[in-house]
């Protein structure tokens, strides 16, 4: 379990010890080197969790430094953690988000900009990551730190106010609560509502949430599952987005077909070719897959000019080029298709998003796979 040493990891690492046993716990505390002390303090948590029998592991991190500094050591965070869960072998990973964590988290979003699926927050699970505190108050997690004697640590980072969440726990909620006393329940409660209709959407979106995206299946669905569908898709992607690129990109979506149409999100560009929704650039042959030899045969990208007989036109010749347009394969996927070459009569045998030749039993052939394993 991860464990930074401050109240809420240090109580859910002393428990998660006397209800699975040590034998069964690894203490995992992240350095960030962000702040002075920090390696001493993860040293002093390394140190408690083997006095009390569990095994302890302390991993070093570089944060890189950009705007965000939060999101950026939490970023290194959750890669270390990952490595390290991969490499003991762990069945999951505890984390020590309270309550008070996703009530914070909520408002952030709030005050940022969000959509419902962005309410949902802090999620009691994802993969191997659980967090089995998110539902407990801070008053609980106190009020155990002291009767078990715990040796908290008080992260510096806690007080400073360059960052939005320590401005918001010191400033907005405590000025909220004047209002409203019960204020991080109502919002846990909401974070748990939005949770509840993510899962319903989810189910209804994950079809489509895969690129490439059939258009107009995708269109045909009530704008809600559209735009969870687009966010999906773009996360597995590993693109970077926001409410307008949603937007944008569900005009792309819904559009009739006018020729190719893209949209820029943060780390790639989404384009659209004949009813067909994709990554521009994705899935394109290596270099290395290129130059693979084949007795017999040369593996190429196809050339302005190329002719062949598809099968489909039972021997008939025509251009590549204008295959490709009668086929509807989108231009960013035929940018870089490969032909399978005969070295003795030049001869095309195979195009990719074509297949065999009119004659050529495709068995025969030795057809490349793509780096992702397809052909």
């Amino acid at each position: 379990m991860a464990c930074s040493g401050g109240a809420d990891s240090l109580v859910l690492a002393d428990a998660a010890i006397r209800v699975a046993g040590p034998a069964h716990v690894v203490v995992v505390t992240i350095d960030h080197g962000l702040m002075p002390g920090a390696a001493d303090a993860a040293a002093r948590v390394a140190a408690w969790a083997r006095q009390q029998g569990a095994a302890a592991v302390v991993r070093s991190v570089a944060v890189a430094r950009r705007p965000s500094l939060e999101a950026a050591a939490r970023q290194a965070r959750y890669a270390a953690l990952d490595a390290l869960a991969d490499e003991l072998g762990l069945a999951c990973v505890l984390l020590g988000h309270t309550a008070r964590d996703q009530a914070e988290t909520v408002l952030l979003r709030l005050l940022r900009g969000t959509g419902p699926a962005g309410l949902a927050a802090i999620p009691a699970q994802r993969g191997r990551f659980m967090r089995p505190l998110l539902a407990i108050d801070r008053a609980a997690i106190d009020t155990y730190a002291a009767a078990r004697g715990l040796p908290v640590w008080h992260d510096p980072m806690n007080d400073d106010r360059r960052l939005a969440r320590v401005r918001v726990r010191r400033d907005v909620l405590p000025a909220l609560r004047r209002e409203n006393p019960r204020l991080d329940a109502a919002l846990v409660r909401l974070a748990s509502s939005a949770a509840e209709w993510l899962e319903v959407i989810d189910g209804l979106a994950r079809p489509f949430a895969r690129f490439p995206i059939d258009a107009a299946a995708l269109a045909a669905q009530p704008v809600a599952i559209r735009k969870r569908a687009l966010s999906l898709a773009l996360e597995a992607a590993g693109l970077d987005y926001d409410a307008v690129h949603l937007e944008q990109l569900d005009r792309l979506t819904t559009a009739a077909d006018r020729g190719q149409m893209s949209v820029d999100v943060r780390g790639g560009a989404i384009v659209r070719t004949y009813g067909v929704v994709s990554v521009a650039g994705r899935d394109q042959p290596t270099q290395a897959a290129l130059a693979a030899p084949h007795a017999g045969y040369e593996l190429r990208t196809w050339r302005a000019g190329d002719r062949m007989r598809p099968a489909r036109l039972k021997g008939r010749s025509r251009k590549l080029s204008d295959l490709y347009i009668d086929a509807k394969v989108p231009r960013v996927a035929r940018a870089q298709a490969r032909v399978l070459v005969r070295s003795s009569d030049a001869t095309i045998v195979w195009a990719e998003h074509l297949g065999a030749a009119f004659g050529e039993p495709c068995a025969d052939l030795p057809i490349p796979a793509r780096s992702d394993g397809k052909f």
